[in-house]
């Protein structure tokens, strides 16, 4: 079974920064894809970026230089960070894993971002 836990969020204050980890409980060497979404209070769910099984990153063009994320295969672990949080990162961030196409997600993380 595919059980993934986000931990790491929490409320935090404008500038500072974010970094918000996901275990999974399977070994992610093997998985197509992991990857991180985020969902605003009213707003559709959205990509933020997604590793690849041969380490290739591809982050969403708003996303970019914005985010980084990162991978431990060792640790079956991924990893998102975000340097500079404004009130707009506000948000649920969840982890994704892709296995043949069927998505296995986490229960997400709320973040909100203080002023």
């Amino acid at each position: 079974q595919v059980q993934l836990v986000e931990s790491g969020g929490g409320v935090v204050q404008a500038g500072e920064s974010l970094r918000v980890s996901c275990s999974t409980s399977i070994s992610i060497s093997s998985v197509d894809v992991v990857g991180w979404y985020r969902q605003a209070p009213g707003a559709q769910r959205e990509l933020i970026a997604t590793i690849a099984r041969g380490e290739e990153t591809n982050y969403v063009p708003s996303m970019e230089g914005r985010f980084s994320v990162s991978k431990d295969d060792d640790k079956n672990t991924f990893t998102l960070q975000r340097i500079g949080l404004k009130p707009e990162d506000t948000a649920a961030y969840l982890c994704v894993v892709i296995i043949k196409g069927a998505y296995y997600w986490g229960r997400g993380i709320q973040v909100t971002v203080a002023t």
